[in-house]
């Protein structure tokens, strides 16, 4: 009999990094002042290269005891004021950013082997720009915030699909129905790398560094 643990490490022994033809050059020395320029570029050069999904991102916060969480949401925009995603108040994230409102953001786009992280102090915005935040996305993400409590203990599946069905047909009928707890969130940086993969394992890693008075200090990191 084949031993699973074996298996699995001959499995993932097998898989390969960055499997594609060529990966693209970063000259740091020419990057921008400031992240978010370097960030839209690389954002639509992701897209041009079809990475799937790249608006998605790992959102990492900690608890009230100090302890990591991490999970997967949607990149909802990156301006002047930061990177803004969107959840609910009550939700787990939703409570840790209340009680300690600070996060990580990690971006991996391997089409082109290239990882952006960011790290800054979170702030919800206005209600009224929560609200429009909702309206701007689909039938099903309005139906999705209308259904059950996020985060909660479920006591069976059944309860999902019978609270989705209501919540579907809300959403439908009061596309303008307003969800109270939903949250539009920035992250304003205080720190942002840009890390560029290369075949010789030669990688650039270039973190922008928030200074007094707003200015971006810009330094090359080992690998």
């Amino acid at each position: 009999m084949t031993d699973p643990q074996k298996a699995f490490r001959d499995l993932l022994h097998a898989q390969r990094v960055w499997d594609v033809a060529e990966l693209p050059r970063f000259d740091a020395s020419a990057a921008p002042a400031a992240p978010l320029p370097l960030f839209h570029h690389w954002f639509a050069g992701a897209v041009a290269a079809g990475q799937r999904e790249p608006h998605t991102m790992t959102l990492a916060t900690v608890d009230a005891e100090g302890r990591p969480d991490a999970r997967v949401l949607m990149l909802h925009d990156a301006d002047e004021r930061g990177w803004h995603f969107g959840t609910h108040a009550t939700s787990e994230k939703g409570r840790q950013l209340a009680a300690r409102p600070h996060a990580a953001l990690t971006f991996y786009w391997p089409v082109q082997a290239r990882q952006v992280r960011v790290r800054g102090t979170v702030t919800p915005v206005g209600r009224a720009e929560s609200a429009a935040d909702l309206r701007a996305r689909s039938t099903g993400a309005l139906a999705a915030a209308l259904t059950g409590t996020q985060s909660a203990v479920l006591d069976s599946y059944d309860e999902l699909v019978r609270a989705s069905r209501d919540a579907y047909a809300r959403a439908e009928n009061r596309p303008d129905t307003e969800v109270e707890t939903w949250t539009r969130y920035v992250v304003e940086p205080h720190e942002a790398e840009f890390f560029q993969g290369d075949a010789e394992r030669r990688h650039v890693r270039l973190r922008y560094r928030r200074e007094a008075g707003g200015s971006w200090a810009r330094e090359l990191l080992w690998p």
